[in-house]
């Protein structure tokens, strides 16, 4: 079981300020490559799955906005780490 819940919403600075999304999209597609569990929501995607390997898929995240182009990135990041195992599934299936 995961033993972490990080939660990333990703503010990359573009060229002349075009339009973010196809950055984030670039970001999530890093997510997903990844192989982690995850759920994209408006405003921030959580992801499921190891802290420190979570952090790692951050930092590649991170570092493609560098490579297409954006001149810094803000990544505000959400953390509930938990040694004895957490999923998404455990904190929402209340409301589902």
């Amino acid at each position: 079981m995961a033993n972490a819940l990080v939660s990333i919403q990703i503010i990359p600075k573009t060229k002349d300020g075009e339009d973010v999304i196809p950055y984030v999209d670039e970001a999530i597609r890093i997510i997903d490559e990844s192989g982690v569990k995850y759920q994209v929501h408006p405003l921030e995607t959580t992801m499921e799955g190891e802290l420190e390997h979570l952090f790692s898929v951050i930092t590649k995240m991170n570092e493609r906005m560098m490579e297409i182009g954006s001149k810094n990135v803000i990544s505000q990041i959400k953390v509930l780490y938990q040694p004895s195992g957490i999923t998404m599934d455990q904190l929402t299936e209340k409301y589902r």
